[in-house]
């Protein structure tokens, strides 16, 4: 049986990189955690993660393109009252081609899962939010949302869509005191950038005024802080982790 009196936080996508650092800093800062992963494989890796970081976590296989997935997820917690109060949706997934090569899966996977997942899992966990009388949501979008990206129209609309759907549920359910908002990282390195050319690397640096590329324990810091109580005056805002790279 969960602590009534703990709160819990579900992060979904947390197998490795933005998603991992974040479940490990919620979990540092005293939360129940439950990680999200669309294979066994990425289960296992996060109840790896979780042990070795010596935090209290819990891992789950979920489709967040998947309704019925969703459901089953909501079903199970339920079942062992648990009982999110802090959500973030960092799950996402990219399927890169030019407008004029893209094919209809390419466009509608893309925002299906990084766009109507936010659908499927707020609208049920805004419940408990709502008789706690206190949430915190916190969704991923991404510096393209703003900049535009060639090859990516698909992910950059659902990046803008994440962050047009974070402005309006903030003000849907902040008399409940339950706070929504958005972080944009720009390039960070992860798993995916180190794939990346030499050449590549500079040419991303080059447009940075720090110089660098961020790392994703800086990502999880902002994501930690939106979630705590010491942001409960900020809502519908999209906070940009950037570098310099785009300045709203």
């Amino acid at each position: 049986m969960a602590d009534p009196e703990r709160r819990v936080a579900l992060v979904t996508g947390a197998s490795r990189g933005i998603g991992r650092a974040i479940l490990e800093r919620l979990g540092r800062d005293g939360l129940l955690v439950i990680g999200t992963a669309t294979s066994e494989h990425g289960v296992a890796s996060i109840e790896t993660h979780v042990r070795e970081a010596n935090i209290d976590g819990r891992a789950f296989l979920v489709r967040v393109d998947e309704t019925a997935s969703v459901e089953a997820l909501l079903e199970r917690l339920k079942s062992e009252s648990l009982v999110p109060l802090v959500l973030v949706n960092n799950a996402g997934i990219t399927r890169d081609n030019l407008l004029l090569r893209m094919s209809d899966d390419e466009w509608n996977d893309v925002l299906n899962t990084n766009v109507s997942s936010l659908f499927r899992l707020c609208k049920p966990l805004l419940r408990g939010m709502t008789r706690a009388r206190w949430g915190r949501i916190v969704n991923l979008s991404s510096v393209v949302g703003r900049m535009g990206n060639p090859g990516q129209s698909n992910y950059v609309a659902s990046k803008a869509a994440i962050e047009g759907f974070t402005r309006a549920l903030a003000q849907e359910v902040g008399s409940r005191n339950i706070t929504v908002n958005a972080v944009a990282p720009g390039f960070v390195t992860t798993d995916m950038t180190l794939t990346l050319t030499e050449e590549q690397k500079q040419t991303m640096l080059s447009r940075i005024p720090l110089g660098r590329m961020g790392n994703v324990e800086e990502i999880a810091h902002v994501v930690a802080f939106l979630a705590s109580d010491a942001a409960a005056y900020i809502t519908g805002e999209t906070i940009h982790i950037n570098g310099g790279l785009y300045m709203a």
